[in-house]
């Protein structure tokens, strides 16, 4: 019971041995992976899987092993705050200081939706964030994506949850 999931929000169904996820016409959509389905998509192992924008679950095929309890999988984006430098799998990424700060922003709420008006009170000082728009908020984060994938083109850490804001997922 939640007012942003419709009462009929999604479905998953097996057809074969695929899993069918089904968005029923939803308000707030169904999105795997940070893409928004519009009718159907096949699942495959490890797909993130968001209703609305607030529910997160992981989709684990029944073939598969899944994790042991507890134990944490090692994360691929690590960021030391003392040294304000960024690493993915070893590999140094160089950031802009607005690209730094939104960055551990969003880290610090992972899985966690962050508004536009978060980022912009926690990136600019509040003289700067009188005159910061949209479109500046989305080239910082096209850029923040940009450096991201050169490092790990096969993830995307920023997500943008359209209508509500940006979250964070590094897994």
């Amino acid at each position: 019971p939640d007012r942003l999931v419709s009462r009929h929000h999604a479905h998953i169904r097996k057809v074969g041995t695929q899993f069918i996820l089904e968005d029923r016409g939803s308000t707030n959509g169904t999105f795997v992976n940070g893409q928004r389905i519009e009718d159907s998509c096949s699942l495959q192992d490890g797909d993130s899987i968001q209703i609305a924008p607030k529910f997160q679950l992981r989709f684990l095929d029944s073939a598969s092993t899944a994790p042991l309890p507890g134990v944490n999988r090692a994360l691929r984006l690590e960021i030391d705050a003392q040294e304000r430098s960024v690493s993915i799998g070893g590999q140094e990424v160089e950031l802009s200081a607005a690209q730094f700060a939104l960055l551990t922003l969003l880290e610090t709420h992972e899985g966690k939706v962050v508004s536009r008006e978060e980022v912009i009170r926690y990136v600019w000082s509040e003289d700067e964030a009188i005159g910061i728009t949209h479109q500046a908020m989305d080239a910082l984060v096209r850029r923040l994506r940009e450096r991201l994938a050169q490092a790990d083109p096969g993830h995307q850490y920023v997500q943008t949850v359209r209508g509500h804001g940006f979250k964070f997922e590094n897994r």
